[in-house]
């Protein structure tokens, strides 16, 4: 009987679940070593809860912004209401608990297809032994809860321990009134003024979430605008969303320390202190200041691993390590912290290693996702790939003010941009930021991926009405200039 491959996966994430499915697929022995339950931060304490805590604020930023222009009436709306009045309300206890209900059923779920494809799940902290044995074998030893140790061999090992909140020495979560965003699903009560630090996606997320909740959002960015990175238009129509909702939104403002009131520490409030010496207050603070690789203490360097001055672990486009026999999936590579990028490079990681067919990992044809209100979805090439003069490209976007459905639903915010080739038509990218921007990018995402030209895009029938519509129309005006740069 011929030897059967042994794959050891230090992590249940996305990177690491994926991977396991995929190798048991072929064939293969499969161990997972996980310290948390299957699905890792990803279901646990970040997409999953975060997602369903913004299915409840959509609900209700969708009622509140929508009913009185869609002829909706409510029992007690008797006017004349007060400007601040709610129509209605939130229990965070019971969204918290059946945010945590459905995180916990996922990842049980995830757990029992491992099981059910063959692999092993080993509750515990793996960490690599230094030496690769003659057989070209690697040991990683798992400490257990209970403190006892196992020594498991691998033919190949895949590292996908995730990443953890970032911490800021003057700033530390207290789990009560200074949370990380792992923290925020045990409050029972909304918190009354809330203060985000950080206007990147998980703070945008997390500010827009709760001021649709009911809370007083003040969002402090130490940057000029939100969401620093994504592009410009999009963060441009959000920023203005948030401060028309109410929200207080800091630009260039960076967060020195934050603290709890009352001189024991232990007040019903925080400050948060300014870099330039301002001091702002509320009930509560988020932190959302970027996050770390969890890489330590788990004799990565010591085996051969070379870890990049962030910690992260430096990874080829097949996932393979510096390390012989040694693959990395997820955040903890910092190659694009999604869950979908995470599930790729694990999946690739086991079709390289076990001899399938494979495609190294194409980040041009990655769609993205920012759940705030509205969404807002990219794939491909971006905007700054354009007027950094990386691709050349031209350039469409369409409001969806015109779109008849949009106007139907009462959107008023939002657009469609497309990115094509100037030669061939070609569409390289594109954003589209509306309500399910993530349904809406999936088009776009297959037109990327196949190369299609804005003219099958055109060409291509649409419901009417429908949101849809407006890609066939930007195509369209893509296809109109190009004909008319070429005559």
């Amino acid at each position: 009987m011929g030897h059967v491959t042994r794959i050891v996966i230090i992590g249940g994430g996305p990177g690491g679940y994926e991977a396991a499915l995929v190798a048991a697929q072929l064939g293969a022995e499969v161990t997972v070593v996980d310290a948390d339950g299957l699905g890792g931060a990803s279901v646990l304490t970040d997409c999953v809860p975060s997602k369903t805590l913004i299915a409840t604020a959509e609900v209700m930023t969708t009622f509140d912004s929508s009913y009185e222009e869609l002829g909706i009436i409510v029992a007690d709306d008797t006017p004349p209401i007060e400007q601040a009045a709610r129509v209605v309300g939130v229990d965070l206890g019971k969204v918290n608990r059946r945010v945590k209900r459905l995180a916990l059923a996922q990842s049980h779920d995830i757990t029992a297809s491992v099981t059910r494809a063959g692999g092993r799940v080993l509750r515990g902290r793996g960490r690599l032994e230094p030496a690769q044995a003659p057989d070209g074998s690697r040991r990683v030893v798992v400490r257990a809860v209970d403190g006892s140790e196992e020594t498991l061999v691998a033919d190949a090992v895949l590292v996908a321990t995730g990443a953890h909140p970032r911490e800021l020495p003057g700033a530390l979560p207290d789990g009560e009134r200074i949370l990380n965003w792992t923290q925020v699903y045990d409050l029972e009560e909304l918190p009354e003024e809330l203060i985000v630090v950080g206007s990147g996606v998980t703070g945008a997320e997390f500010a827009g979430a709760y001021q649709a909740l009911g809370s007083k959002v003040t969002l402090v960015s130490s940057r000029e605008r939100v969401l620093p990175g994504e592009d410009p238009d999009a963060a441009a129509v959000l920023e203005d969303v948030f401060r028309r909702r109410g929200m207080n939104v800091m630009g260039r403002s960076r967060a020195a320390a934050v603290k709890r009131t009352g001189t024991d520490g232990k007040g019903d409030g925080v400050e948060v202190t300014l870099s330039d010496g301002r001091v702002i207050t509320g009930s509560h603070c988020l932190m959302a200041v970027g996050a770390v690789p969890n890489t330590a203490d788990m004799g990565l360097t010591e085996a051969g691993v070379t870890l990049k001055d962030s910690g992260h672990i430096r990874t080829d486009r097949v996932s393979r390590t510096s390390a012989p026999g040694v693959y990395a999936a997820g955040d903890c590579t910092g190659v694009f912290a999604l869950a979908s990028v995470a599930a790729m490079q694990g999946r690739i990681a086991m079709y390289h290693f076990l001899g399938d067919s494979v495609a190294p990992l194409n980040l041009k044809t990655v769609s993205a996702n920012i759940f705030t209100d509205p969404e807002i979805a990219t794939v491909g090439y971006s905007q700054a790939d354009v007027d950094s003069g990386r691709i050349e490209a031209r350039v469409v976007k369409l409001p969806l003010l015109r779109n008849p459905r949009a106007k139907m639903q009462g959107i008023r915010d939002g657009f469609v941009k497309l990115f094509s080739r100037p030669g061939t038509g070609i569409v390289v990218g594109g954003v589209v930021v509306a309500p399910r921007a993530s349904e809406l990018i999936h088009p776009i995402s297959v037109a990327v991926d196949n190369n299609l030209t804005v003219e099958q895009i055109a060409n291509t029938f649409t419901v009417y009405p429908s949101l849809s519509g407006s890609i066939a129309e930007v195509a369209r005006q893509l296809q109109t200039r190009r004909a008319l740069g070429e005559a």
